[in-house]
């Protein structure tokens, strides 16, 4: 029943999505990993000059998909150091749970009428706050689609590449398991764009020279319990596994449980993605493999620096691509300390890619 309603849900709000056809028409779909009109964060100001000086009493509104996964309370505080030193307010509300779309719908829809100057929104799914992009344009309001779902018609995006984060991972198999074997993937939730696109990024890397097999790829929505349980189940299933991939690291901390349980550990290389705090601590303990970290807070900084722009009347790139990193043991201590050592080690990286 609750796969039928929130399939419902989903239809009702892909429906949604194709309801205005000038809307629709006037930008292609939105693939934030592939768009061509982009640019890295390192560039913004040296492309676009300073940031302008907000407008007394500008207020800005952040929707997020809840509060209780750090990652999301960090993109917050992003948000919140931005706006401080710029003098501008910011509201950051969420819906309770991930799942909850109609909650987030409820709160995004209300920050229309409640004069906030520009919205940035990180949907649970593609689909589900697709009438707030076209309410607030029709109030002239800016929208940046803040990860990592992706909502087709955005006109602004402000995230990290999501296939590349289990490309990083896959590619730790192939350089540090030269032998092959099992491994498995947990997955977001079903058809939202992030997760999508980092199981594929996964599979499709690692199944390059033939010596991996994925055996298993099932859906953890995000969720710990959830994920501790069907890693369980795999593992009894494939005794042989030697790794995991999974979308996100509250997942990936319920599947170290797993393995640990199973007697394992060491044994089953487990990754996550995101960087949370958690993770790193797992890290350090020797318990989680690795983690990609999407830098939440400096993606907040980023997010809002794009809106206030926006607000300014700049003509931006589509999509603003913020930095991403594989953390192990090997490395993690590079990513950790204060926001300027860590911003300063992220513009470094920026600068040998190019």
């Amino acid at each position: 029943m609750k796969r039928l309603l929130t399939s419902a849900i989903a239809a009702g709000f892909a429906a949604a999505l194709w309801a205005h056809a000038g809307f629709a028409q006037e930008l292609a779909p939105l693939d934030s990993d592939t768009e061509k009109n982009r640019i890295d964060w390192s560039q913004l100001e040296m492309k676009f000059g300073a940031l302008p000086k907000p407008s007394e009493g500008t207020k800005a509104g952040g929707v997020s998909k809840t509060l209780t996964n750090e990652y999301w309370r960090s993109l917050g505080e992003g948000y919140k150091k931005f706006a401080d030193k710029a003098g501008v307010t910011v509201a950051y509300q969420a819906a309770q749970s991930e799942g909850d779309q109609l909650g987030q719908l409820t709160i995004a829809e209300g920050m229309v009428t409640q004069g906030f100057k520009v919205l940035l929104l990180s949907p649970q799914t593609d689909a589900n706050l697709q009438p707030v992009m076209e309410q607030a344009k029709a109030a002239n309001i800016p929208v940046v689609n803040v990860n990592d779902a992706v909502i087709p018609q955005a006109e602004h995006y402000v995230g990290n590449v999501q296939r590349d984060n289990g490309v990083r991972v896959a590619k730790w198999f192939k350089k540090n398991r030269q032998e092959g074997g099992k491994v498995a993937v947990i997955e977001g939730q079903a058809g939202v764009y992030a997760a999508v696109q980092r199981t594929d990024g996964f599979k499709s890397t690692i199944g390059e020279n033939g010596k991996f097999q994925v055996v298993a790829s099932v859906p953890g929505n995000w969720d710990r319990q959830q994920s501790y349980d069907a890693a369980t189940n795999i593992l009894q299933q494939h005794p042989d596994l030697i790794g995991f991939y999974c979308n996100n690291d509250g997942m990936a901390l319920g599947v170290v449980e797993a393995v640990k349980a199973a007697n394992l550990l060491g044994k089953v290389a487990v990754f996550g993605t995101d960087g949370i705090s958690d993770a790193y601590a797992s890290i350090k303990a020797g318990e989680l493999t690795g983690t990609v970290d999407s830098f939440p807070v400096l993606t907040g900084e980023v997010a809002m620096e794009t809106a206030l722009r926006l607000v300014a009347g700049q003509q931006l790139p589509r999509v603003i691509a913020t930095p991403q990193a594989l953390i192990t043991k090997d490395n993690f201590a590079n990513y950790q300390g204060d926001e300027a050592k860590v911003r300063e080690v992220l513009l470094k990286d920026a600068a040998s890619a190019q």
